[in-house]
């Protein structure tokens, strides 16, 4: 149920409805839009409630929310959710970039990979420490020594970092050095693990599902943000499909149709949808005009050499030239392009 408040209702008449909110047995979620005031139910309604709210004086009307979200349903406040992380705000104007090697290797490997996104414009460094793969025997990722060295990439460069956590039982380790927590494809319905993120108070991306629909990605958002964290961010990553020459099927349709069913910030990874690193270019420039908050792009140093995703892994120089691309699609949609250093080497072609 959501309340929306008369344009020029008082203090009083706010608080009002929301102390009355608490005496139903329910809590108020306040949010406030240029000219509107929106004031969520958490819970379930008891019968009668909707009729008894617009009653009161400053509402304006009582709608329940039929989706089977609630928290993360786009009624539910009066302007879309912006996450700030570090110097960036994410689902405001600017179109964010997320970058840095899929696996932490090594200290080399990652320092110079954190330097070098920064230099192109990166706003987050990204780097898995705890690495689900689909085969055993796979390099699983460095996990606290990979944790250890992302914690000094971030000292050095002053970059905020977003890191995977797998298990709920390593929240309070990923916790200590991520400023954002990433929930895998795997994991997006791995509810023990949602719930616990869900009871941090650090922001939370949450990627699709390969065979989720957007309906139950949404709903596994509310998982989190049901625990009473509302920093939550959408991550749409590729699905699976019958086809086969990409690494997964990207939809770009989810962006635009998840922020209209959503007020929470919607990210895309073109790395791990193509799986070609000449594809994340394109895909990233289409993503950015198909509506999305940012970007999580996989760069290595050397992408020849990596222990994980080479394949789908930008060089620093090719990151730079899509960091410029994506200056401009931004600029074209209405969008503030991320600001890119004037003496960073751009790649031809």
């Amino acid at each position: 149920m959501i309340i929306v408040m008369r344009h020029g209702a008082t203090t009083e008449e706010i608080l009002h409805v929301e102390e009355r909110i608490r005496r139903e047995g329910l809590q108020p979620h306040r949010s406030g839009g240029v000219d509107t005031t929106v004031i969520g139910v958490i819970g379930t309604p008891p019968y009668g409630m909707l009729d008894r709210m617009e009653l009161l004086p400053g509402v304006e009307r009582v709608t329940r929310i039929t989706k089977p979200y609630k928290l993360a349903a786009r009624e539910f406040t009066a302007s879309p959710t912006v996450i700030n992380v570090g110097a960036a705000a994410i689902g405001g104007p600017g179109v964010v970039l997320m970058a840095g090697p899929c696996s932490v290797e090594t200290r080399e490997q990652l320092l110079t990979a954190a330097r070098g996104v920064q230099a192109a414009g990166a706003h987050v460094l990204r780097g898995g420490a705890f690495k689900p793969r689909t085969t055993p025997y796979s390099f699983q990722g460095l996990r606290d020594d990979g944790l250890a060295l992302l914690a000094e990439a971030r000292a050095e460069t002053g970059l905020p970092i977003i890191t995977e956590v797998m298990e709920p039982s390593k929240v309070p380790a990923v916790y200590e050095v991520a400023d954002v927590l990433q929930i895998g494809t795997r994991n997006c319905q791995n509810y023990p693990l949602l719930h616990e993120v869900g009871r941090t108070d650090k922001p939370v991306m949450l990627k699709r599902g390969l065979g989720c629909s957007i309906d139950e990605w949404i709903q596994a958002a509310e998982h989190i943000m049901d625990q009473g964290n509302m920093q939550v961010m959408l991550c749409e990553r590729g699905i699976k499909s019958f086809e086969t020459y990409t690494r997964n099927t990207l939809d770009l349709s989810a962006v635009p149709v998840a922020k209209r069913l959503s007020h929470l910030p919607v990210i895309v990874d073109p790395s791990h949808a193509t799986g070609k690193w000449y594809l994340v270019k394109p895909m990233a420039m289409a993503a950015v005009a198909a509506g999305a908050d940012g970007l999580l792009i996989e760069v290595h140093p050397t992408p020849d050499t990596a222990l994980c995703d080479g394949a789908q892994s930008l060089t620093i120089e090719n990151f730079a030239d899509l960091a410029a691309s994506v200056q401009q699609i931004a600029q074209a949609v209405g969008r503030e392009p991320a600001a890119l250093p004037e003496d960073v080497p751009v790649a031809a072609g």
